[in-house]
């Protein structure tokens, strides 16, 4: 099963906007798959301001989360895998969601938890004739 993150994120970042406040992510910067801006990360995490009026080209992808925006008046174009995100709020009042850690899990795999709740196998139903 894919992770429900990607669309808790896009979810929540619509109604953040939604109510005119700001959206902002906290991502793990010490990721070595992302292109963030480090300098500005503390304690190993960097928190982006992702507003429209902050960013341009969003895209909040089901894999990656792309845009560019300016740092200092540097421009940059960032990307990160969605699974660094650690967290999206909005500013102003601190609402939205913090996410646990996943494992990553390649397709097709089921966890053993699912595997020991299934029902065991039934055996298949056979005829009879009756004279």
């Amino acid at each position: 099963m894919t992770s429900n993150r990607p669309y808790l994120i896009r979810a929540l970042y619509d109604w953040i906007l939604d109510n005119q406040l700001t959206p902002h992510l906290l991502v793990d910067a010490s990721r070595k798959d992302a292109q963030l801006p480090v300098a500005y990360a503390q304690d190993g995490k960097i928190v982006l301001n992702i507003t429209p009026s902050a960013v341009r080209g969003l895209v909040l992808g089901n894999d990656r989360i792309t845009f560019g925006a300016r740092f200092g008046g540097v421009a940059m174009e960032v990307w990160l895998p969605v699974d660094a995100v650690i967290g999206i709020y909005a500013r102003e009042n601190g609402h939205g969601m913090l996410f646990p850690d996943e494992e990553p899990r390649p397709s097709g795999e089921t966890a053993d938890v699912e595997a020991e709740e299934a029902p065991p196998p039934r055996e298949r139903p056979t005829l009879k004739v009756v004279k």
